[in-house]
């Protein structure tokens, strides 16, 4: 049986000829079967591709030529079917997107933690954990007692930050705030945000929820649930296994087992979550786009159609 490894990275880093990289990169994964996205902008890189072993880490090398990519690091996961259909190298303003302009991770950012430490930093009745990820991912899982800011969207945090009493108490005194997402990357610029508005005790897990699920044996662990992917295995859990989450193709969350049997789901087209958010013509055209899929596996081909989610 084939194995796909699934390769996870990001990097805070100057560049400004970021542009010009994507068409050489793009050409690199495509003559190494490497499928994904892959983000570029002037702060840094953020990415996560799959495909064969030799593959994924023949890009890797790629990138790592680059003197400001040499320390580049990633995660890997390996999974029995391929979690993306094609490949993506796309120019962006941000690698992830919060919407405040002058942070930059680069020159301030909270201390990082590493996973085999978090859960003592985690149980301080002193500490302020905050979940910095979207709503549906905090659904399916979180880490015991944190904070969940209820967002759609990561660049709706900044102004959970400026409002939450729990942040601006009547004293005055700033909590000591930690905070984690999927890979680190949001942390990076949610702890950057926090230093820069006078908050300086601010902690961040190093790798992310990956990287504690990787590291932490299950005995120990602090986490509780699924943890949420931008591909197709949809949710991992300890030691990276995949879940059993479902994925809806029109909103892109996740789904338990019953959304499935909700008469509001329909593969490829509509479930509980977003079925009273679209209209009976976008209904039709999601309709026939599940029918071209269903038609390529049926004939065993890649629908070139399909969509993926954005990067964490």
């Amino acid at each position: 049986m084939t194995e796909f490894l699934t390769a996870a990275f990001y990097k805070f880093v100057e560049l400004p000829d970021y542009a010009e990289l994507r068409a050489p990169l793009l050409a690199c994964c495509e003559g190494n079967d490497v499928k994904g996205t892959i983000l570029l902008a002037t702060e840094g890189i953020n990415s996560t591709i799959a495909g064969p072993a030799a593959g994924v880490h023949a890009v890797l090398a790629y990138l790592r030529r680059d003197p400001r990519l040499a320390d580049l690091q990633h995660k890997e996961s390996w999974s029995a079917t391929a979690p993306f259909y094609r490949m993506k190298v796309r120019i962006k303003r941000e690698i992830v997107t919060m919407g405040v302009p002058g942070i930059d991770p680069t020159l301030v950012v909270g201390t990082y933690v590493k996973p085999q430490d978090w859960n003592a930093l985690i149980e301080d009745p002193d500490v302020l954990v905050i979940d910095t990820r979207n709503d549906y991912e905090v659904g399916i899982g979180s880490f015991a007692g944190a904070v969940n800011p209820d967002i759609q969207s990561f660049s709706m945090l900044p102004q959970w930050l400026a409002q939450a009493p729990t942040l601006h108490p009547a004293s005055g005194k700033k909590p000591k705030v930690a905070m984690f997402c999927t890979g680190g990357i949001r942390c990076e610029k949610s702890t950057a945000l926090l230093r820069a508005q006078g908050f300086d005790d601010v902690y961040h897990l190093e790798g992310g929820i990956l990287k504690y699920l990787e590291t932490v044996p299950e005995a120990q662990s602090l986490w509780q649930g699924q943890c949420f992917v931008f591909d197709e295995r949809v949710s991992v859990g300890h030691g990276l296994i995949p879940g059993q989450h479902n994925l809806c193709r029109a909103c892109r969350q996740p789904l338990a087992d019953a959304d499935l049997e909700s008469p509001l789901f329909e593969a490829g087209v509509s479930c509980p979550k977003c079925h009273a958010s679209t209209s009976d013509v976008q209904k039709e055209g999601a309709r026939e786009r599940q029918r071209q899929w269903e038609l390529a596996k049926a004939r065993q081909r890649s629908h070139i159609g399909a969509k993926l989610n954005t990067i964490s």
